[in-house]
């Protein structure tokens, strides 16, 4: 009889040893570009390599979609409502966070769907390997991380945060983009839960800066904020219990919103707080009754 444990934990290497090989074969000629890229005069040029760069990225997670058919890792289901979406647009997508999983489960809900997802994420993840380079070569926005009493000592400290967004979202402007926001700003545990006294039973509360700073840089070209939820039935994976296939079940909830009043509102901070407690308060009775029952009303749209 095979030990199920055994094979579990075989299939964790062949996963992580697949996801190795293709994400160095991938990097290869993205490293090229990207170079070039940093290289070449500001123009024309410049904007035509952003899309080789970004069919890169779609090569990436339709590789990693194809392992984990191959090995049957899982099995999403995610339902799409609302407005169709297209990858000639721009969208804001905005998303709970419990796992690095998130990151795979996302990529492939949103293959095809939408042009490829670029991320806030670590300053720190810039000494990844491989994929710390090729995130920096794609202008994905690397964040500062402050504790509260730093900030409280040096407010300015939250302006190099809100200048590094801008600065990404100037590079966005060239062509169709999805910028991810995890609004929790960091993964959901019961100690983070506790410690912040959050209201809501299965979320961290939700920070509306980033938003409002992607909001303005891009303006009129954002086609619609699309809301995932993201549910684990069994139990919240590791990357590794996932590459194992431990986790054989994700539910994953995508609406298009459209373009909500309150990120338009000039600027309004207050509106667009209210707004995104609204949303993670809809979010949050979704998980409770399980995201694959229809909800009863509608997501907050302004």
């Amino acid at each position: 009889m095979v030990d199920n444990g055994a094979m579990n934990t075989l299939r964790g290497i062949v996963a992580m040893a697949f996801m190795a090989a293709h994400t160095a074969l991938w990097c290869a000629p993205l490293y090229l570009l990207g170079a070039f890229k940093l290289l070449a005069p500001r123009g024309a040029l410049k904007r035509r390599l952003g899309t080789p760069m970004d069919r890169i990225i779609d090569g990436w997670v339709a590789s990693n979609r194809l392992m984990i058919h191959a090995l049957r890792l899982t099995r999403f289901e995610p339902r799409v409502e609302g407005a169709p979406l297209s990858k000639a647009g721009w969208y804001l997508v905005v998303s709970n966070h419990q796992s690095w999983v998130d990151i795979l489960v996302l990529q492939d809900a949103f293959l095809g769907r939408v042009p490829p997802l670029k991320f806030f994420t670590k300053r720190e993840l810039l000494w990844a390997p491989l994929v710390g380079v090729a995130m920096w070569f794609l202008g994905f926005p690397y964040m500062h991380r402050y504790g509260r009493d730093k900030l409280a000592a040096n407010p300015a400290l939250r302006e190099r945060d809100r200048q590094a967004t801008l600065d990404a979202c100037d590079g966005f402007k060239e062509r169709p983009t999805t910028v991810l926001s995890f609004l929790e700003g960091t993964r959901f545990t019961a100690a983070k839960h506790r410690a912040q006294q959050s209201p809501y039973a299965r979320l961290l509360k939700p920070k509306a800066a980033g938003v409002g700073y992607v909001g303005d840089a891009l303006g009129e070209r954002v086609a619609g904020v699309i809301d995932v939820t993201i549910q684990y039935p069994a139990a919240v994976p590791s990357f590794w219990d996932f590459l194992c296939g431990r986790c054989r079940h994700v539910q994953v909830r995508i609406e298009n919103l459209g373009v909500p009043a309150a990120l338009t509102a000039g600027g309004d901070r207050d509106a667009l707080k209210q707004w995104v407690d609204a949303l993670w308060e809809a979010k949050d009775q979704r998980l409770a009754r399980g995201i694959a029952v229809p909800a009863s009303g509608a997501s907050p749209r302004a």
